[in-house]
């Protein structure tokens, strides 16, 4: 086979669905993966309005489909994956992006707020891949694998809480989960791997994004010193969603300028 960027990183007729691709890391996984050629690329999330800017943004053609989820429920996952089996009969590449942050002292942290987080950055990954895994399996061949891609963070791999205990929790869980997903789902031609993002403007980082003080203090505190980019979590995901990815499951990939390594 002779090698091209296409033949490496392109993604024609795929079929992707990324939940929270409204915005943040999301939007970003969901412009790569239309950039690389994508025949249709599903974002989800509450927001429809949002939703339906960001499709018309990313791609006038049409393309980039919004569709209404709750993910803060078992059932409104269920329901997601009945919606889109109607839509289409195959999934080449499901990101489980949709997550949830919250701090607050360790005595007396607020149940709903565990709750709330392991439900959108465990149970909702959990539970939708499911659901979606025949149309997954439907897609998937032996040399070309359909694509699960977890959305963890390196708040799963290090100690420092920042008061967001439920937070790095559920990513460490969904790194480990990951890699459960991977060898479960090895014979059903289905890849499983993860990306760990370290800082990236988000509405969850706003607070840090809008503290001068704070943000050039984090910056100094990262090697590379600066925060992530769009291009930075694109061009992942679609390392992981193209030909370049087909032989790696399992996988945890930091993407945090090495924040990590000076952290743990």
């Amino acid at each position: 086979m002779s090698l091209s960027l296409n033949t490496v990183f392109g993604l024609d007729g795929k079929i992707a669905l990324v939940t929270g691709g409204g915005r943040g890391l999301g939007k970003s996984m969901a412009e790569g993966f239309l950039a690389a050629g994508a025949a249709k690329v599903y974002i989800a999330s509450r927001d429809m309005e949002a939703l339906e800017a960001t499709a018309k943004e990313l791609s006038p053609d049409g393309k980039c489909i919004p569709i209404r989820a709750n993910l803060a429920t078992v059932e409104g996952c269920k329901a997601l994956a009945a919606d889109f089996a109607k839509l289409e009969d195959k999934l080449h590449i499901l990101v489980n992006n949709s997550g949830t942050a919250w701090g607050a002292p360790m005595k007396d942290f607020p149940e709903a707020g565990w709750d709330k987080t392991f439900q959108l950055n465990l149970k909702s990954p959990f539970y939708l891949t499911g659901e979606l895994r025949e149309l997954l399996k439907a897609a998937g061949t032996h040399e070309d694998p359909a694509r699960v891609i977890n959305t963890g963070s390196i708040a799963g791999e290090v100690a420092t809480s920042l008061g967001a205990y439920p937070y790095g929790l559920s990513k460490g869980a969904i790194h480990q989960l990951t890699q459960m997903q991977a060898l479960e789902f090895a014979d059903d031609h289905i890849t499983a791997n993860a990306i760990a993002p370290g800082r990236f403007p988000s509405k969850m980082t706003e607070y840090v994004m809008n503290d001068e003080e704070a943000y050039a203090k984090e910056v100094q505190g990262i090697p590379l010193k600066r925060w992530g980019r769009d291009e930075d979590i694109a061009g992942t995901a679609l390392f992981l969603a193209g030909a370049s990815g087909a032989f790696i499951t399992g996988a945890i990939i930091p993407v945090d300028g090495g924040s990590r390594l000076k952290r743990g």
